[in-house]
């Protein structure tokens, strides 16, 4: 645990503030769950707070604690920026570039607010005045708890908990990822004896879906191929066949990992289009020493974590998919 963070973001919160707090766009469990969290915590240390989310959510979150508080920018900006521009203090949960809050990120340009940052992500910017930054640790959900821990443990309540398991449970792919430790298991004991129900968060998570939804899983398994001989395997989804489903955002959670389960595979990629963004959206999932994230970064202008990375290609489907193809080839050595 950063000690030295918490001792300077104590002299931060010493005296009641108004506070915004982010998670990235599109944002999944664990940017909601430690946006929520801390939103709740920083309350009930005498703080006034607003989570501003870029964008809209899937409908399997919607449950959070606190969720129907949140302002959507993309829905509600006259309010997000009023918000935004009476705020003493910023934080940015789960994400370590400006440009993942975009829009956002042009209104605050010229903005002369403080922010903070808690992230596990690789290579952090430099914009914050504080920063908490672990790559090791499998979520933010993780780091958010142990400052409130370093903060004020008796704060930590059920309803905290929960938003802090739900972002731990989602981002540690149900606690099978590498990046889950000891630690990351004693967390969740000590959420549980505080109350919280990971039986229903689970159901909540991943017992929610529609027909539609499994109806596009059948396409994407279709629609998987391995890159012979190495151990390397794609799926893509069309514009068309997520419109054939009646696609929901967050319909498509977790795809990439099926190529995963797949027997000696190493490397899962999943390819998405978008036609109104006019991107090709694109995740990486890898075994081992594979750094999906040097990988992305490399060549489709992304990034993340070592297993964990996503990506994005301007170009058509179809070419996306042979240009991904080509790109593998090269991995003989390092997928063989």
């Amino acid at each position: 645990m950063n000690t030295e963070f918490c001792a300077q973001l104590s002299e931060h919160l010493k005296t009641s503030k108004k506070i915004v707090i982010f998670p990235h766009r599109n944002p999944d469990g664990d940017a909601l769950g430690s946006t929520l969290g801390w939103k709740h915590f920083l309350e009930a240390l005498g703080h006034q707070c607003w989570v501003i989310s870029p964008n809209e959510y899937p409908k399997f979150l919607k449950w959070l604690p606190g969720e129907e508080e949140i302002i959507l920018y993309s829905q509600q900006e006259t309010l997000a920026q009023k918000c935004i521009a009476e705020c003493d203090l910023i934080f940015t949960l789960d994400f370590n570039t400006l440009s993942r809050i975009a829009p956002i990120d042009d209104f605050l340009e010229n903005k002369d607010i403080p922010m903070i940052m808690i992230d596990h992500h690789e290579s952090p910017a430099d914009y914050p005045i504080l920063t908490f930054s672990d790559p090791q640790i499998g979520s933010t959900c993780e780091m958010v708890y142990e400052v409130m821990v370093q903060l004020d443990p008796s704060k930590i309540n059920a309803r905290i908990g929960t938003c802090i398991y739900t972002g731990i449970m989602t981002d540690t792919g149900s606690f099978r990822f590498p990046s889950t430790s000891e630690r990351t298991h004693q967390i969740a004991s000590e959420l549980i004896a505080l109350g919280v129900n990971h039986t229903e968060i689970h159901q909540n998570i991943y017992d929610s879906y529609r027909t539609e939804r499994l109806q596009l899983l059948g396409k994407t398994l279709n629609n998987l191929v391995q890159v012979n001989p190495l151990k390397a395997v794609y799926t893509s989804l069309s514009q068309a066949e997520l419109n054939a489903c009646n696609f929901q955002k967050g319909d498509t959670e977790g795809f990439v990992n099926y190529g995963l389960s797949i027997e000696g595979i190493r490397l899962a990629v999943i390819m998405i289009e978008n036609q109104q963004e006019q991107i090709i959206k694109m995740s990486f999932r890898s075994k081992g020493d594979f750094d999906v994230n040097q990988f992305a970064r490399e060549h489709f202008n992304g990034g993340g974590h070592k297993n964990a990375a996503g990506g994005m290609s301007s170009l058509s489907l179809e070419d996306t998919i042979d240009r991904l193809h080509a790109i593998l080839l090269t991995y003989k050595e390092a997928l063989a």
